[in-house]
C-alpha cells in the first residue's frame, strides 16, 4: 500500500503529466502550496523547464534567521490590485541553495503582507521583479478565499449524494451561483466587488417582496430596504428580461 504522504508529494507532478496529456505541452507556470511536493520534486519540475512559485515551510531555523535579519536588509516594494493596506509589504529577495535540487532558487520573503509571520516563496524565476512574483502570488490567495467562500456560504465541501452525476449537478449549480453572485457583486460596485457571497445575501438577495404573475410579465415589487438604492443605481429597477421557461413573460423588478 502506498504512503499517503509519497502521493501528496507526487500530486503536483500527476498535474503535470495530466496537463500534458490533456494539452499536448507542459504547463507554463505553476504556483501550489509546498505541502504538493519536495525540493527534489521542485527540481524535476524545474528541469521540465515549467517556471513555478511555491511557499517555503517556516522551519524554526528559519525563522530564528529572519528574526535576526536586520531592519535594514529589508526593503520596501509596491503592489497593485491589492488592498491598501497591504500594498508595501517588506521583502527580503535572495538567491539560495537546497538540497535535491541543481543549482540556485530564489528565495522571497515577504513581511506585512495581512499575516502574522512571513510568507516565504521559493521561485525559479530569478530575473522577474520581486512586485511581480508577490502580486502573482496573492492571486492564488484571491482564488483560495474564493473557494473557502464557496465552502462557506455554498457548502461545497458538503455534497450530499454519493451518485457521480449528482455530485457533478452539485457541483455545477455551485459554481453557477458562485459566478452570479460575483456577477452582482460587480454590477453594483461601491466596494462590494470583494465582499463574501454571505454578504451579498444578507444585503440584497434575503429580502421580501411580492410577486405578481400575469399573462406577459412576473413583477417582483421589494420592500423598503436600506440597500434598495445601491440596486436601483446599478439600474435593476429597470429590468425587463424575457424569461425563457417561463412562456417568456418579462420580469420587472420593483422597489419600495
Amino acid at each position: 500500500m502506498s504512503d499517503p504522504k509519497d502521493q501528496q508529494n507526487e500530486a503536483i507532478l500527476h498535474f503535470v503529466r495530466f496537463w500534458k496529456e490533456r494539452t499536448g505541452r507542459h504547463p507554463e507556470e505553476l504556483i501550489f502550496d509546498s505541502k504538493l511536493t519536495t525540493y527534489a520534486k521542485l527540481n524535476e519540475i524545474n528541469r521540465l523547464g515549467i517556471q513555478f512559485i511555491t511557499l517555503r515551510r517556516r522551519s524554526p531555523g528559519l525563522v530564528r534567521e529572519i528574526d535576526q535579519t536586520p531592519p535594514s536588509a529589508w526593503r520596501r516594494i509596491e503592489l497593485k490590485g491589492v488592498s491598501r493596506q497591504y500594498k508595501t509589504p517588506r521583502i527580503l529577495d535572495r538567491q539560495i541553495t537546497l538540497s535535491d535540487y541543481d543549482g540556485p532558487v530564489r528565495q522571497v520573503i515577504v513581511a506585512d503582507l495581512g499575516h502574522e509571520e512571513p510568507t516565504i516563496l521559493l521561485t525559479n524565476q530569478l530575473t522577474r521583479t520581486a512586485a511581480k512574483l508577490v502580486g502573482r502570488y496573492a492571486q492564488r490567495m484571491i482564488i483560495e478565499n474564493t473557494i473557502a467562500d464557496g465552502i462557506d456560504f455554498f457548502h461545497m465541501d458538503a455534497l450530499s449524494s454519493a451518485v457521480a452525476m449528482k455530485v457533478n449537478c452539485d457541483l455545477q449549480l455551485t459554481l453557477m451561483a458562485s459566478s452570479l453572485y460575483r456577477l452582482l457583486a460587480g454590477r453594483i460596485g461601491r466596494g462590494y466587488e470583494h465582499a463574501e457571497s454571505r454578504h451579498l445575501f444578507q444585503d440584497f438577495v434575503d429580502a421580501t417582496a411580492e410577486v405578481q404573475i400575469t399573462e406577459s410579465a412576473v413583477v417582483v415589487r421589494y420592500q423598503k430596504r436600506a440597500h434598495n438604492p445601491l440596486l436601483i443605481a446599478a439600474g435593476f429597477d429597470t429590468t425587463e428580461a424575457a424569461i425563457p421557461w417561463l412562456g417568456r413573460k418579462r420580469l420587472r423588478l420593483m422597489f419600495g
